[in-house]
């Protein structure tokens, strides 16, 4: 599982490489974002674009990401595929998580 990571203002960005989190791939991603958001700013935004992919492993591996966060850090997603994007909405995980059709959205969101 390969992410990058880019620090910009009061957020970190994490985008995923890979076009599918599935179990195959889901307790090394939960290991890998536990690596990128150790230590940094207290919203990270999780850029999913290249993601065409997710089944419940990969749903369960980004809300565990969110878990070890902690409550008073942020983590926001962006650049939801429509079928990614559709898995969280009948999961109802889009209450849970703020959705961004674009990174670019996201990054407007938290700069202000």
């Amino acid at each position: 599982m390969e992410l990058s990571t880019k620090t910009e203002d009061s957020f970190r960005i994490v985008s995923v490489q890979d076009t599918r989190i599935d179990a195959a791939v889901a307790i090394e991603f939960k290991d890998a974002m536990r690596q990128q958001t150790d230590d940094g700013p207290d919203i990270v935004i999780l850029d999913l674009s290249q993601v065409q992919f997710i089944d419940s492993s990969g749903l369960g591996a980004i809300v565990a990401s969110m878990k070890y966060m902690g409550a008073d850090r942020t983590l926001a997603l962006a650049g939801l595929t429509p079928t990614v994007e559709k898995v969280f909405r009948l999961t109802r995980m889009d209450s849970v998580f703020s959705l961004f059709s674009t990174l670019d959205g996201a990054v407007e969101e938290f700069r202000a």
